[in-house]
């Protein structure tokens, strides 16, 4: 369908009921003495969202939520339990096509949350800069693919002569640096950030986000941003997804979403922000824990914690539906009840 449309008309990736799930099952033998059936995890349940060419769509929500798992099926590190995931009208979710999905996956690129365990201390940052373009043959020889190294790390503000030397001599915030270095070398079009300044100081988050948004200007790049954070999400997202349990629950423009949340999850993560301006509006914590992912409770999945809670919201799973400017999974919402 999405193939019909002109490329600047259709968005840059869309994901169609996608889900995964991970076996955590005992092993066969202690299943069959106990007589206990398999256990799957869900951990990405039913994602259906766009994401616009030049745009940086974010992703938030507390630890456990899906997050991490539905970034790592996009750039193909999982493959989907269910559902589809096109990149530019291809589907690159389709085991069959893989020459095509191949050389779809070279214009995305991913910066890991952990620049201290994502690159390898043995190698040299000219090495680990250099790799994409060896692996992806867009360089003819050494000589071109120094250039690209020297180019990729100015244009993070490293110095080319940084290439030298290896990861352990470079504080935190040069190596997340270098870890985008390496996701440009390999000119891609598309970037998921997984997390990329949650393990930096706060003046060091400030320097990696103002500088992702310059590249993003300079480079025409589209970002889906991943964070447990939206204090740094209002920054540099355009949109916003809030995730719980492996679902979307609520998808809508950052300024509405912060001018209006809809969800009481996403209401209570509001809250948790510090109020700097002391505006004295009336907060309200976010309440409970995260229920077990492998025992997920009937209904809609946050009705343990949610204040607004029904019997429709213990017994029925609310559908993602756009009502006015923001989507919304809440029977409460649906109900104007809240």
């Amino acid at each position: 369908m999405n193939a019909a449309l002109p490329p600047d008309a259709r968005p840059l990736l869309r994901l169609d009921d996608l889900s995964r799930d991970f076996d955590v099952s005992r092993p066969w033998l202690n299943r069959v003495i106990e007589r206990q059936p398999r256990q799957l995890l869900q951990a990405v349940q039913g994602v259906s969202l766009d994401v616009r060419r030049g745009e940086t769509l974010a992703l938030v929500g507390e630890s456990g939520c899906g997050k991490s798992t539905l970034a790592r099926l996009i750039v193909g590190l999982y493959m989907p339990s269910r559902g589809k995931i096109e990149f530019d009208g291809v589907e690159i979710s389709n085991p069959v096509a893989h020459v095509e999905t191949a050389r779809v996956r070279r214009r995305m690129q991913m910066i890991f949350q952990d620049p201290y365990a994502s690159l390898n201390p043995r190698w040299r940052v000219r090495d680990i800069v250099s790799e994409p373009v060896r692996v992806l043959g867009l360089a003819k020889d050494e000589a071109e693919i120094a250039a690209r190294v020297a180019e990729s790390l100015k244009q993070v503000g490293l110095a080319p002569e940084d290439g030298e030397k290896y990861p352990h001599e470079f504080s935190g915030g040069q190596r997340q640096r270098i870890s985008i270095a390496r996701a440009l070398s390999g000119r891609p079009e598309f970037l998921v950030c997984d997390e990329p300044t949650s393990a930096l100081d706060v003046s060091v988050q400030a320097q990696i986000l103002n500088l992702m948004s310059e590249l993003q200007a300079r480079l025409g790049l589209t970002y889906l941003f991943i964070s447990h954070n939206l204090a740094v999400v209002s920054h540099v997202a355009d949109r916003i997804g809030v995730m719980y349990l492996g679902r979307v629950v609520e998808l809508a423009d950052a300024q509405e979403l912060f001018a209006r949340p809809r969800h009481p999850y996403t209401r209570m993560l509001l809250d948790a922000v510090p109020d700097l301006e002391m505006s004295g509006r009336p907060r309200t914590p976010v309440a409970g824990e995260v229920p077990n992912p492998l025992a997920p409770p009937p209904g809609c999945a946050f009705h343990p914690r949610c204040p607004h809670a029904n019997e429709r919201c213990r017994t029925e799973i609310p559908k993602l539906v756009l009502r006015g400017p923001t989507a919304s999974a809440c029977h409460a919402v649906e109900e104007n009840r809240i």
